[in-house]
């Protein structure tokens, strides 16, 4: 019997996938640990702290685009760029307990991946107006004279309203996470730091012994 659990722990450990490479392993975890400062330094007023970070964060987003180009397999964007169809397809069967399981981002975490990058990008350079528009600063600081009031405290406000709707963003992030680490029988989380996931055959073999 031990020599039994020995082995399946050791089937266990060899039977992944290596699918989340190390850049999108560090752009998530930074990602998250940049915008939570950046929302704490920005409730508390902490500008200096607040600027820096979204220097950084800036050029960890181009960073994520050139990889979805130029990256690995599953970084790519052509990986899960999928029809309407499928998208729907996959909704349904979501929905119904038994959705299809893709070794990279399903149909709905990659919709949420774009709408994350669409809303980061959008903060990011509403940050930059406000900054060289009002504050004088920045890399957009040119623009102050050339960008009517308006337009400026318009800018600020956007960029105040839209960490609130990425708020709501995250939690269904967290949400789509709990529920395909449970529907695929996958550890989703510990997939994103170790970069791997369990193969299809011993997803499917675990479900049987759960059942």
């Amino acid at each position: 019997m031990q020599q039994a659990n020995t082995n399946h722990a050791r089937n266990e450990e060899t039977a992944t996938v290596k699918v989340w490479d190390l850049f999108i392993r560090f752009f998530h975890w930074s990602m998250v640990l940049g915008c939570v400062t950046a929302f704490i330094s920005g409730e508390i007023h902490a500008a200096t702290i607040h600027e820096f970070v979204g220097y950084a964060l800036c050029v960890l987003l181009a960073a994520r685009v050139y990889w979805g180009f130029k990256g690995s397999e599953y970084a790519r964007f052509r990986s899960f760029i999928f029809p309407l169809s499928e998208v729907l397809a996959y909704t349904r069967a979501m929905f119904k307990g038994h959705p299809k399981h893709y070794f990279g981002h399903n149909p709905a975490g990659a919709l949420m991946v774009f709408a994350l990058i669409g809303l980061l990008t959008l903060i990011f350079a509403s940050g930059l107006l406000t900054l060289g528009t009002i504050d004088f600063g920045g890399p957009l600081a040119f623009l102050a004279n050339l960008v009517s009031d308006e337009t400026s405290y318009a800018s600020r406000h956007l960029h105040e309203i839209l960490p609130n709707i990425g708020l709501v963003f995250v939690l269904l992030h967290v949400l789509g996470v709990a529920v395909g680490s449970i529907q695929h029988n996958e550890n989703l989380v510990r997939a994103m730091l170790t970069g791997k996931k369990k193969s299809l055959s011993l997803s499917s073999s675990t479900s049987q012994n759960d059942k």
